[in-house]
């Protein structure tokens, strides 16, 4: 069998390496940290998560947790990571971040089909099964290689990294533990704001300095993950009916919602450290902590980790890549993760678990496999490869994604969340029964090997 070189161990990289050597193939996974670092990862760890620590919503019945669920029951190793080290975050599912990356990390070193190589990689060979999973932050020097490779610009954007204040420094009597409507129990932190001291924010915020942009590089926001200071220049009340939004959460005193409201997510196990949901930004530190302090109950605040703002790097995935992740030109080549065009964490994961299956097939002379039309990895698969390329952005796993209900299903369920509901029993059941014929053939191969 041929050995596979998967460049990058990021959340794509560790799962494509995890699948591939589940499957029986070496692997060489190649990290280029600590011997060349990024201007977002704090460590040389695996799977180290840089920006926020949730990896979204887990309720029944949605799009996020059809995509986990798939992934839970195809054994992937991010899932178990996730599971082993999840912290309390209502609806969500969000993790202590060392502890996550720890666990990958001794998982992959430990595998005996696995050899982990700290070296930056700056070419890709032509004759050898490869998997580039670099994600947002592709060096320059494979960015330019993977330029050469696909015969196309690379895309990009600026995406953004949320603040993380210690929990001891958040004033308690002001704020108050709770989940949104009361799912999840006290999980988040809440802080309230009346009218006027949202007023105060609010121009305190569009006023604050950012840090300026490089002058040859066009601003390419992603939609999903705006800076809060670029969402407040759409309006007044913007943050109000988005990441502030005090829906949910009736203030203990008084049974009565606040008028605006900012959410804080617990960090990790020791619940020592928080994150402000969804305050992404690229403000200057000392403008951050004078305006953050402007919410009630982070008057006094210890910031243990600022606002960031970085460049995404993504390839032109439609005119490159077909649905098993494979180069249209190059079928040694494949692709997986953020580089894609998929955004989030488990999108990501997805896409890793995909390529990493394919890679070892492909090593073993055996067909490759796309995910089932219905599935969320299929659906995300299908978007990178064959959405219109002129209006081709990153996405996230949404309903909007999957193929719809047959007509009489969608005639008996009219209600959304009903036919949602639907929507994921039943690709869940196809996923299951893709699972097993994939398992079966793998073991008859076996059998006659």
């Amino acid at each position: 069998m041929k050995k596979i070189n998967i460049i990058g161990g990021g959340l794509a990289g560790i799962e494509a390496a995890w699948q591939a050597a589940n499957s029986g193939a070496k692997v060489k996974l190649y990290e280029m940290r600590p011997v060349q670092n990024t201007p977002a990862h704090r460590t040389e760890k695996l799977a180290e998560i840089v920006c926020s620590n949730s990896l979204k919503t887990d309720e029944v019945g949605s799009a996020p947790y059809l995509l986990k669920e798939e992934l839970r029951r195809g054994n992937s190793l991010a899932m178990e990571a996730a599971e082993k080290t999840k912290v309390p975050a209502g609806a969500a599912l969000a993790v202590d971040r060392n502890k996550f990356a720890d666990y990958i990390t001794e998982k992959i070193e430990n595998h005996p089909n696995i050899d982990l190589i700290r070296e930056e990689i700056k070419e890709i060979s032509n004759d050898k099964i490869t998997i580039v999973a670099t994600g947002p932050l592709t060096s320059d020097a494979l960015t330019y290689e993977i330029m050469k490779v696909t015969g196309d610009d690379q895309l990009y954007f600026y995406d953004a990294i949320a603040p993380i204040v210690a929990a001891d420094s958040i004033d308690m009597s002001v704020a108050f533990k709770a989940a949104r409507y009361g799912k999840g129990g006290d999980d988040y932190v809440n802080c309230p704001f009346n009218r006027e001291q949202y007023e105060v924010f609010y121009n305190g915020l569009i006023e604050a300095k950012s840090v300026p942009l490089k002058r040859f590089e066009d601003t390419k926001w992603f939609e999903a993950c705006l800076p809060i200071e670029e969402l407040a220049r759409r309006g007044v009340d913007t943050l109000r009916f988005g990441c502030m939004k005090p829906k949910g959460l009736p203030l203990p005193t008084t049974g009565f919602e606040p008028y605006a409201a900012v959410q804080l997510r617990q960090e990790n196990l020791m619940a020592d450290a928080y994150s402000l949901v969804g305050f992404q930004n690229h403000l200057r530190y000392g403008e951050q902590e004078r305006v953050l302090r402007l919410i009630p109950g982070l008057e006094n605040a210890e910031f243990l980790q600022f606002g960031q703002i970085h460049r995404n790097t993504f390839i032109n995935s439609p005119k490159i890549l077909t649905e098993t992740l494979q180069t249209k030109k190059q079928p040694n080549l494949f692709f997986a993760g953020q580089i894609t065009g998929v955004e989030g964490y488990v999108e990501s994961v997805g896409t890793g678990w995909l390529a990493g299956l394919n890679a070892a097939r492909l090593a073993r002379g055996e067909r490759l496999i796309c995910a089932p039309p219905n599935s969320a990895i299929g659906a995300l698969c299908r978007y990178v490869s064959n959405v219109d390329t002129k209006n081709f952005q990153p996405v996230n796993i949404t309903f909007g994604l999957l193929e719809e209900l047959p007509l009489e299903l969608r005639k008996k369920y009219r209600n959304k969340r009903e036919r949602h509901a639907v929507q994921v029993e039943l690709a869940l059941k196809d996923w299951n029964e893709w699972l097993s014929e994939i398992n079966s053939e793998n073991s008859a191969l076996e059998k006659s090997a």
